[in-house]
């Protein structure tokens, strides 16, 4: 069985106070585009995992997907052995939840292929022992997210009328890093309030708490930034805690733009 593992941008991004346990609160909104991974699962006689298309750092044991699949196989021990195959297009470490999309969708493909019949709710806890966003791929609905982004709440955000460029560019930026240049508070406007306002509106109100510490540190992001502005954005933000950025242009407007070699462009129609 195959499905085709969707990114997701963080609409807004506010550290609104530091927990007891050293975690942070926070509040975004979620929005899923198509920038897709190919994830297949096949029943095997031993379990397996291949990866092509982009490189993930780490020990193998601990990609997404076979957590996931350790998960159900720790409560299912009858089911099947399986073969994971993950062709990775969205880039590692991008803020885009690649890694949280591949672990939920392998969720939904193993209760899928041998009919466990788990439900939404069910779904949900699993995705949660894999990591806090990982639940709102489970649902794949724009989402206003708060906790630590587990705390979903569906909202009818339609931007299918406009089109996105995502500017990946390889900076790696340390999450535990980025947090402890942060100082927590509310935002002087709600963010619910703030995402109903006309797209036209966000540029003055919507904010990333993220950008200001880590586009000091590496000024470039900041320069995607304001070329997507020059270039007719009308709205351009980083997402998560970077290092990807996004421009949000009218419908089959974005124009041909030069970033650095280097950089991953993916235009959304």
């Amino acid at each position: 069985m195959i499905l085709f593992p969707n990114c997701k941008i963080n609409l807004g991004l506010n550290i609104v106070r530091k927990r007891a346990d050293s975690f942070h609160d926070l509040e975004t909104v979620f929005y899923p585009l198509a920038l897709l991974d190919v994830l297949e699962i096949l029943p095997s006689e031993r379990f397996g995992f291949k990866l092509s298309g982009l490189g993930i750092p780490g020990d193998e044991k601990n990609n997404l997907c076979v957590r996931a699949a350790t998960l159900i196989k720790k409560d299912y021990p009858s089911l099947p052995e399986m073969e994971i195959l993950l062709h990775k297009c969205i880039p590692v470490g991008s803020g885009l939840g690649g890694g949280s999309s591949d672990g939920a969708h392998t969720l939904k493909i193993i209760n899928e292929l041998f009919a466990i019949g788990l439900s939404e709710d069910q779904m949900l806890q699993y995705a949660l022992q894999l990591g806090s966003d990982c639940p709102f791929f489970v649902l794949n609905r724009p989402c206003f997210a708060k906790g630590r982004g587990e705390l979903l709440e569906e909202i009818p955000l339609e931007l299918s009328c406009y089109s996105f460029l995502i500017v990946h560019t390889g900076i790696h930026v340390d999450t535990g890093w980025a947090f402890s240049k942060i100082t927590a508070k509310l935002p002087g406007i709600p963010l619910k309030e703030i995402i109903i306002q006309p797209l036209s509106d966000w540029k003055s109100l919507l904010r990333n708490d993220f950008e200001e510490p880590v586009m000091h540190k590496f000024p470039q992001l900041n320069a995607v930034k304001e070329n997507l502005y020059d270039k007719g954005a009308l709205y351009a933000a980083m997402t998560g805690s970077g290092s990807s950025l996004y421009g949000i242009f009218k419908k089959g407007t974005i124009p041909s733009i030069s970033f650095d070699e280097n950089y991953h462009t993916v235009v959304i129609p």
